[in-house]
């Protein structure tokens, strides 16, 4: 009987170290949302037959985003990067020519340096992937690519409050690019290829 209880004693003491262990343990998901700037960079080539000096350009504009982390290790995680279909004017030497929508998902591989700290750096690379839609240019006349495969670099940081609420900042160079089409023959190539500046708060569950 002494030796019964003495093993049972035994198994609850290591199951119990093994529990707390666990609570102790941060979940690996994490959810951001974040207000992010898109600047793009303007980098189009001249429109075909109007003019050597003509380029496209894309508006920069503010948008909402959410992304969602989940921790391979505390160094190593994943972030996917989620948003709304966003519209942008188009000009032409200053002229607005249309508009169009875009939607570019990112997923990127990310190292965190410090993660047991309360202010902890990052960097990652991934893959973007935008689906252009809702394209009105040249009053019909001009068309875009319907997708575009592209690479992402970022940096950012997070600042701990607590075990669950930090504040991030972060910033991507994201490569987007479509071909323009006119008439139905290729008139030039649009490289959007923005930075994402962002600040935004995150959730550990």
């Amino acid at each position: 009987m002494k030796k019964s209880a003495t093993a049972a004693a035994l198994v609850l003491a290591i199951l119990g170290a093994y529990a707390g262990n666990a609570m102790a343990e941060e979940s690996p998901w994490l959810v951001r949302v974040r207000a992010v700037h898109i600047d793009p960079a303007d980098k189009s080539a001249p429109i075909g037959g109007v003019g050597a000096s003509d380029r496209l350009h894309v508006s920069s504009k503010t948008i909402p985003e959410i992304d969602i982390s989940y921790f391979f290790t505390p160094n190593i995680a994943s972030e996917l990067i989620l948003t709304y279909p966003q519209k942008h004017d188009v000009t032409l030497d200053g002229n607005k020519i249309g508009t169009f929508k875009h939607l570019p998902p990112t997923l990127s591989l990310q190292y965190h340096f410090t993660p047991e700290k309360q202010f902890s750096p990052y960097v990652g690379a991934g893959v973007n992937y935008t689906t252009m839609s809702g394209v009105n240019l040249l009053d019909g006349a001009g068309r875009l690519e319907h997708d575009s495969w592209g690479l992402s670099l970022q940096a950012g940081a997070d600042y701990k409050f607590d075990k669950n609420w930090s504040l991030n900042f972060d910033v991507k160079k994201v490569q987007i690019r479509s071909d323009v089409f006119i008439s139905g023959a290729k008139a030039s190539e649009v490289k959007v290829d923005p930075w994402l500046i962002g600040v935004g708060v995150g959730y550990r569950f």
